[in-house]
C-alpha cells in the first residue's frame, strides 16, 4: 500500500476567487498581517502499487484525466514514506 498527497492548485497568474473572498473575509475580521490567500484542494489516496514509482505514474495520470484542469491547475504530488 502506498499513500500518496496531491495538491491541485491554481497556476500562477489565474485569478483565484475563493483566495480573494477568504481574503477579504480575513482582513473584515481585524487580520490585517494577510498579504495573499491562494486556495488548493487535496487528495490523500491509498494505492495498491507496487512501488512508490508505480504509483506516481498512476497519480500523474489520474491528475491529467481527472484532477486537474492542466490549462489552469498543477499538481504536487508526494509519496509518504
Amino acid at each position: 500500500m502506498v499513500r500518496v498527497r496531491v495538491e491541485v492548485h491554481l497556476k500562477r497568474g489565474v485569478t483565484d476567487p475563493e483566495g480573494d473572498n477568504v481574503l477579504k473575509a480575513l482582513k473584515l475580521l481585524g487580520f490585517a498581517g494577510v498579504r495573499g490567500v491562494r486556495s488548493a484542494k487535496l487528495f490523500v489516496m491509498d494505492l495498491q502499487a507496487k512501488d512508490a514509482k508505480a504509483a506516481r505514474a498512476d497519480v500523474e495520470e489520474m491528475c491529467k484525466k481527472l484532477l486537474a484542469n492542466p490549462v489552469i491547475h498543477e499538481c504536487a504530488i508526494t509519496i509518504e514514506p
